[in-house]
């Protein structure tokens, strides 16, 4: 079972056993059962629509490696950073997630943990850290080939800091989170945005967001302030990209 979160004031920054929290990640707590944050693959008829140019054998690519060096530099940096928190836990007596980690009542005095705590997963178990990469790595295929390398690091960076947000607005002011989830779930509102706007046909990516809104109010343990801030920024933002993506056609 998840375990509760609890009250504590001690220094987020402190020796493991001095934790502020149970910290939640954007999947689990991280005292808590090893596992993921339960995303679902999305379905085939979910993968980013063509428009009209893109069917006729203009436009972008998609869904190839070199199309998307954003997502793998995501991916890699995200991988980094989970091996250097093995470094830091083996050789100190300090959590690297309890360091870069975001909670509310941090934010005046670290605001820097708002972008940081979307890089960090949880440990010892890699189950977070793998369905958060291999959702990016699908939708990064959908989306990246279309946005461009720059575009894509915009919205997924911004769709972190609404994750955040939506912690600080929503979520318990010393709750400690951690994972890529809130950028992932900006992905989501994006691929929801592009497929209204080609005309396609929304079902497939409204019932996969559904489920993994769903999943986060349903099981303890799940940062869903973190989901739903990363979905409205994700969405908004890519309101604001459409006129960039009529003039690279």
């Amino acid at each position: 079972m998840n375990e509760s979160p609890r009250e504590n004031s001690d220094d987020p920054q402190g020796p493991r056993g001095d934790r502020p929290v149970p910290a939640p990640q954007y999947g689990q707590y991280i005292s808590g059962p090893e596992g993921g944050s339960g995303r679902n693959n999305p379905p085939e008829s979910a993968r980013y629509p063509q428009s009209p140019q893109q069917r006729g054998g203009r436009g972008v690519r998609r869904g190839r490696g070199g199309d998307m060096p954003a997502s793998w530099s995501i991916i890699g940096l995200c991988v980094a950073v989970w091996g250097l928190q093995w470094l830091v836990y083996v050789a100190t007596p300090y959590n690297l997630a309890s360091i870069l980690g975001y909670a509310p009542v941090l934010t005046t005095s670290q605001p820097w943990r708002m972008l940081t705590s979307g890089f960090v997963h949880s440990m010892p178990s890699p189950v977070h850290l793998l369905l958060n990469m291999y959702t990016l790595y699908l939708f990064g295929r959908m989306l990246e080939p279309l946005l461009g390398t720059w575009r894509m690091v915009v919205l997924f960076v911004l769709s972190v800091l609404g994750g955040s947000l939506g912690v600080l607005l929503l979520g318990q002011p010393n709750v400690l989170v951690i994972g890529a989830s809130g950028g992932v779930f900006g992905l989501f509102g994006a691929v929801f945005i592009f497929m209204r706007h080609f005309k396609r046909s929304i079902t497939p990516i409204v019932v996969l967001i559904g489920i993994n809104l769903a999943f986060g109010f349903l099981v303890g343990g799940i940062a869903w302030q973190a989901h739903v801030g990363g979905l409205i920024v994700g969405a908004l933002i890519s309101l604001g990209m459409l006129p960039g993506l009529r003039k690279r056609r």
